[in-house]
């Protein structure tokens, strides 16, 4: 991986230090996750800001939950549902759960 150098204030870098040596991480890969962590949220705000915005509008609202509705109904496409075991690991089709065979 290459770095580069940024300034950041004595304030953040006394921060990063402790937070490092409690995470027992390097610097950089804080501040990776810090800036991934508020680039997801940037973007959830900006999803939330847009549906808010759809929602202001009713027949934009409604063509929205129209096109929902119509992949609702791609959920009978035939695949077996199927439930995690108490293991976490395997899965058994509903049908022997619910007492089919």
């Amino acid at each position: 991986m290459t770095t580069t150098t940024i300034r950041v204030s004595k304030k953040t870098h006394r921060t990063l230090t402790v937070l490092a040596q409690e995470q027992q991480a390097s610097m950089t890969d804080l501040i990776d996750a810090a800036v991934e962590l508020y680039r997801r949220q940037q973007l959830l705000q900006a999803t939330n800001a847009a549906y808010a915005a759809l929602r202001t509008d009713p027949a934009a609202w409604q063509e929205l939950q129209d096109e929902r509705a119509v992949w609702e109904g791609t959920v009978g496409d035939g695949f077996i549902d199927e439930r995690t075991m108490n293991d976490g690991n395997s899965t058994i089709p509903r049908r022997y759960l619910d007492g089919e065979s």
